[in-house]
């Protein structure tokens, strides 16, 4: 069986703390709806629609406890959109929340099997505590047995502006203290390095950047990698692609920064998954949405409209930063370095995508589907600039400024160290020296992505 998660779309977790979280204590319910996401090794049921209480749905007294017409009603609703079930409920003191008698009764006696049957989906259940922490599990129809039984979600992730995330702790325990990572965690606080290192980091691109990332993050104390990326190591990438040599051209990306981040890893333990195939590619795709936040170091199109797609449909944030160098001149004179800028962002609901903010091109995606990015005499018969923008160059110093700024959009976008939440859309440019940022920028109006948020893979597919 496959580990399970539950993600929520930020807004949505506002209203239900705010709907369950009540001023007199009492306990309070609310059913909602739930998409599939499925991973290699996890499964995710997103959070997608919540369906509120009516008059006469439900009976509060201290506890509480729902009348048939609700869960009819809601199972119409679940039935017509074919999606699952979540049955959630508050209880009033904090932190994680285990099951009472009554509610292991309710989810597992009146409505696992119904809602099964109905549906074809298993029960999701959720509970919260006063301070907003989650607990989550589905219960699973045993055929030996012929019961259901709970299965418990390593985590529940809240989605959106920042990222919160509730562990189950006897699933996902916090790291055992080392020496070699004590000024890390002197640095951030216990607090926040347990929450860095417990989660599951995905690298989409083991190049330049890519390598760097996963260096720092290993040197920082993080436990489980995910590591995609296609490529092998040719000549000209021993200048800039961190912990190879000459003696491994020919060999994986993926396998020499997997060779690194077990070199330096500063951590007890360290657990890596990888796929050498891309991301287009089932194997790549579903290791990419068993993680809880991905970096996105590639610098091809579709690679980064897929990306999109999980940011959103999948609730998986991505850090995403890419670097162009302008050239002066021309291939009679030979081209000048006359400068480079990198931008870096981090994409999720309530973010802008990076459609929106034009990281990538469209009709670039359509270009590469059809093989055309790798066509030599399509390339070389474009235009100077876009020749030069497509064969992009790239060396040490602008990889590694980029991979330290875009760990540094994780530490905020996860943990908010030092009262930083958001760095928003950074923009470093190599003349005047100096980096601009802005946190105005929105999806554009009617954005097919804002409208795909934790759909899972209903209405976009993305591998061949």
């Amino acid at each position: 069986m496959k580990r399970l998660s539950i993600a929520i779309p930020e807004n949505l977790n506002d209203k239900l703390c705010n709907h369950l979280i009540r001023e007199d204590k009492d306990e309070d319910l609310i059913f909602a709806l739930w998409n599939e996401s499925i991973g290699s090794y996890r499964e995710t049921a997103l959070i997608s629609e919540l369906v509120f209480p009516e008059e006469g749905d439900r009976q509060r007294h201290g506890n509480v406890s729902f009348n048939p017409q609700y869960i009819k009603r809601v199972c119409r609703i679940a039935a017509q959109k074919n999606t699952g079930i979540v049955f959630i409920h508050s209880h009033p003191f904090p932190g994680w929340q285990n099951m009472s008698n009554d509610d292991v009764i309710a989810e597992k006696e009146r409505l696992s099997e119904t809602v099964e049957v109905l549906t074809g989906y298993p029960l999701v259940g959720m509970t919260v505590g006063s301070d907003r922490t989650w607990s989550g599990r589905r219960w699973m129809y045993n055929e030996n047995t012929n019961e259901y039984d709970i299965q418990w979600a390593e985590n529940v992730r809240s989605v959106g502006r920042n990222l919160k995330i509730d562990y189950t702790d006897f699933l996902v325990p916090s790291p055992k203290f080392s020496k070699q990572f004590r000024r890390t965690r002197a640095v951030w606080g216990k607090i926040n390095h347990e929450k860095l290192a417990k989660m599951l980091i995905g690298i989409v691109g083991l190049g330049s950047v890519g390598s760097m990332v996963a260096e720092g993050l290993a040197r920082m104390g993080m436990e489980k990698f995910v590591l995609i990326d296609f490529d092998k190591i040719e000549e000209h990438n021993l200048d800039r692609l961190v912990g190879s040599t000459k003696k491994d051209i020919g060999k994986y990306k993926v396998d020499i920064a997997d060779r690194q981040i077990n070199s330096v890893g500063t951590s007890a333990k360290v657990d890596i998954n990888k796929s050498n195939k891309s991301l287009y590619e089932e194997e790549a795709y579903r290791l990419a949405i068993d993680c809880d936040i991905l970096f996105s170091c590639v610098d091809r199109p579709r690679a980064r409209y897929i990306l999109n797609h999980i940011a959103y449909s999948h609730l998986i944030p991505v850090i995403d930063g890419g670097i162009q160098v302008r050239f002066e001149g021309d291939e009679i004179n030979g081209f000048n370095f006359s400068g480079a800028d990198w931008q870096l962002q981090t994409i999720s609901p309530n973010k802008p995508c990076l459609q929106c903010l034009e990281v990538y091109n469209t009709s670039d995606v359509s270009l590469e589907m059809d093989g055309m990015l790798d066509d030599a005499s399509y390339i070389k018969g474009l235009p100077k600039d876009e020749y030069k923008k497509k064969n992009n160059e790239n060396i040490f110093p602008f990889s590694s400024n980029l991979a330290s700024l875009e760990i540094f959009q994780l530490v905020a976008f996860a943990i908010g160290a030092g009262g930083v939440y958001d760095f928003g859309v950074q923009r470093f440019r190599y003349n005047p020296g100096m980096i601009s940022q802005y946190y105005d920028r929105e999806c554009k109006k009617g954005c097919d992505f804002v409208k795909s948020i934790a759909t899972g893979d209903k209405y976009i597919k993305v591998f061949n």
